[in-house]
């Protein structure tokens, strides 16, 4: 009786499975056949092989407290300045131990309501309306100050928004001599309100949770481009100052994880 090919491959496969062979290789390496699946019966057991899973968090507090609370040994943290966020891996393990790097905890700080809304309104061009409204919104965090330096109440610094009005004028200069004459025309554009104009706005805001309060400046600028007025509001030191409150945020992880989890700055890919 002769036998298929078909036939004689799962001979030669049966055969090698029963058998294994060793491969000279950095890791244990062994010949399977083709066809063969590798199934984990991990699902089938009372427990896991191993604790994993991601917990995942806007709540600084929350995170510290979970970091803490597993403190395991060559614990790492990676704190993402930019996305101000910040990974912590129980498993990495080390070099000469790696470990999977698949039990994490996330923090991912969410922007409080009105540092959003902040953030959000700056650099835009609103009409008057606009303006007043959102200064009226957020007056609770808000205080102004006129050119000079002087503080005003928001009531005034809202009227004064509402009352914008625009003056053009025009003035023509002529000479004439003998051989030439010429003209010269300049225009003027002037933006006035019947109440002082607030030069600045303070906005007090905590940014984020758990982190301190800070108090963002806001220049007021009024732009007469256009038919109507255009208010815009432009963040001072908007670097300067963020990069602060990146730098609160790694401090404040580093006394609330402690010894917990050596934090560094950066980003990790567990591949």
């Amino acid at each position: 009786m002769s036998l298929t090919k078909e036939t004689l491959e799962l001979i030669q496969e049966t055969a090698i499975a029963a058998v294994g062979r060793d491969l000279p290789a950095l890791g244990p390496v062994v010949v399977v056949p083709q066809n063969f699946n590798v199934v984990d019966l991990e699902r089938y057991q009372e427990g896991r092989n191993r604790f994993r899973g991601t917990y995942s968090t806007h709540s600084l507090a929350d995170f510290s407290a979970y970091v803490v609370e597993r403190s395991a040994p060559d614990a790492r943290g990676f704190i993402d300045q930019d996305a101000m966020s910040c990974i912590a891996l129980f498993n990495i393990g080390t070099p000469g131990q790696p470990g999977h790097a698949d039990d994490r905890a996330v923090l991912r700080l969410k922007a409080s309501a009105a540092f959003a809304a902040v953030q959000a309104v700056c650099g835009q061009s609103l009409a008057q309306k606009a303006m007043s409204d959102w200064i009226e919104d957020w007056n609770q965090h808000l205080t102004a100050t006129d050119e000079s330096g002087a503080t005003m109440s928001i009531a005034k610094a809202i009227a004064a928004v509402r009352t914008i009005t625009v003056k053009a004028s025009s003035e023509s200069d002529h000479a004439v001599t003998e051989t030439r004459a010429s003209r010269s025309t300049m225009d003027a554009i002037e933006a006035s309100s019947k109440e002082t104009l607030p030069a600045w706005l303070d906005f007090k805001v905590i940014p984020f949770e758990g982190l301190g309060e800070q108090v963002i400046r806001l220049r007021v600028s009024v732009i007469t481009s256009g038919s109507q007025p255009v208010l815009k509001l432009r963040w001072l030191g908007e670097e300067a100052q963020r990069e602060a409150i990146a730098q609160e945020f790694k401090a404040v992880l580093e006394e609330k994880v402690g010894t917990d989890a050596a934090l560094s700055l950066g980003t990790f890919d567990a591949k």
